[in-house]
């Protein structure tokens, strides 16, 4: 009998007709077989609806359960159906009725698949075998093919086992060139720009504000949409970074922000080094200059400032953006040629007379925003911003592999182990940068390289790059032999 299971919306099971049950088993397998013979044998489609299947997870590894989540399923339907495969049609796996809220399995159904009312199929304990397309058909109440949509499900044998993505951590920006007059343009670049984004904005200042926002871009779309302080000489790229043409002294700190998309409550901030990238030669506004913003921890850091006001009463250093009176480092009066130092107080840190701040040994803790807040003798206040990154030198990572013998068509793992965190990963094969191709996969951070399936061609030497901004280290070689089965 072609009924093997029968369920009720697609979640609980309500009524299995038996055997003996002729007359409503007879019925049913005719309405179900008519329905599911026209949907194998039609294929005439309206071209104005667009139905997408999503998969969620979009990346799937065996024992693991996806849901192919059906979007836009057209209105007055009378029945869908989901099939294995694109053309053959015959190897059906789950019809539902929607007008009686029936569902009926096909030849493919494993046991492990349920269809839902809103034309989601959840296929459960996914396997290697299960690697293939999968199609949707859609019917309606005057009994015709409404759409056909197919996507295609790659089943991975492992699970990335390395490298945790860190956001906040890994990204980093740059500004190219590091000085620039005014009237030049600077480009802030976004290296390691986190996965999966939904959305990054930027914004004018430290505070990430609506009424700050110079621009944001949509990924899904890919669309830039201004802000209310676009003043049309921003640019904003797809990969994160941001293109400032034309630079005045009004321009200060600029804030890159990004919204994780697998959960929104994610939420990044990143300020970007743009308060240091005029010359402070020709630029009159107050202004720090570390000379060197990503520190070696254990090394000294000079926060040297640039066009302190005439007439300059005090100053004050704070660990912060705000200048909150619980983070003030250290206060100098001018007037009474006086330091006092607050609750920030450390034996390694040093103020000097012309507003700059040396921070000594420095540590991870010592990382972070730092603002210099003057007043002046007609009570003027201005501020300046910087943010200061410390690093540790990188260990040199080794290479972890499943088999450093295997056979063609087999599959291998290459993991890079790094006791660094906050670093990026590169790949290297035979003493060049290995260029991924169909069948090489990386994990998020990169730690992780897949073959599959393996060819003559993959032999050879590979090596991993593990780097942050003040250090690099490269493991020894590890040779891959491919043999012949």
């Amino acid at each position: 009998m072609f009924v093997t299971s029968i369920r009720k919306g697609g979640y609980t099971p309500t009524y299995i007709p038996k055997l003996n049950d002729y007359h409503t088993s007879t019925i049913l397998m005719v309405f179900l077989s008519s329905l599911l013979a026209f949907l194998l044998t039609s294929w005439l489609l309206p071209t104005t609806l667009q139905v997408t299947i999503e998969l969620v997870p979009p990346q799937v590894a065996e024992g693991e359960n996806v849901l192919f989540l059906a979007h836009n399923l057209p209105e007055n339907l009378i029945a869908i159906a989901w099939f294995k495969g694109v053309t053959n049609m015959n190897l059906g796996i789950a019809l539902y009725a929607l007008a009686s809220n029936i569902s009926v399995t096909g030849p493919e159904h494993s046991g492990r698949e349920t269809v839902y009312s809103n034309g989601s199929l959840l296929l459960q304990n996914v396997t290697q075998k299960d690697t293939e397309f999968y199609t949707l058909r859609t019917l309606n109440r005057h009994g015709e093919i409404v759409s056909t949509t197919s996507i295609y499900l790659h089943v991975y044998t492992f699970f990335w086992t390395c490298g945790p993505l860190s956001p906040s951590v890994q990204l980093t920006i740059e500004s190219v060139p590091p000085n620039v007059a005014d009237g030049g343009s600077v480009l802030l670049v976004v290296h390691n720009l986190p996965e999966n984004l939904r959305a990054f904005f930027w914004y004018k200042g430290m505070i990430v504000s609506r009424n700050l926002e110079v621009a944001r871009h949509i990924i899904a779309t890919n669309l830039s949409v201004h802000g209310p302080l676009h003043s049309g000489r921003e640019t904003i790229y797809s990969n994160g970074s941001f293109m400032f043409y034309n630079v005045t002294t009004e321009v200060a700190v600029f804030t890159s922000s990004t919204m994780i998309a697998c959960d929104d409550s994610f939420f990044f901030s990143f300020p970007a080094p743009l308060s240091t990238c005029c010359n402070p030669l020709t630029f009159s506004q107050l202004m720090i200059e570390p000379v060197s913003q990503y520190a070696v921890e254990g090394e000294s850091v000079l926060l040297v400032v640039h066009n302190l006001p005439k007439g300059l009463h005090a100053f004050s250093w704070y660990k912060s953006v705000y200048g909150a009176e619980i983070l003030k480092i250290t206060e100098y009066s001018r007037a009474m040629n006086s330091t006092t130092w607050g609750s920030e107080l450390s034996r390694r840190k040093i103020v000097y007379t012309n507003g700059s701040l040396l921070l000594q040994n420095a540590t991870e803790k010592d990382a972070g925003m730092y603002t210099l807040e003057t007043l002046s003798r007609d009570f003027k206040i201005e501020k300046a911003q910087v943010q200061l990154y410390v690093n540790k030198p990188v260990s040199q990572p080794f290479i972890h592999v499943t088999n450093t013998t295997v056979t063609i068509q087999s599959s291998v793992v290459l993991t890079c182990l790094s006791a660094d965190t906050g670093i990026s990963i590169h790949w290297f094969f035979n003493n060049q940068s290995l260029q991924l191709t169909e069948r090489m996969a990386l994990s998020p951070t990169k730690c992780q390289l897949i073959i599959d399936p393996v060819r003559k061609e993959d032999a050879g030497e590979y090596q991993c790059e593990v780097s942050n901004p003040v250090s690099l280290q490269i493991s020894l070689p590890v040779s891959l032999a491919v043999i012949n089965e």
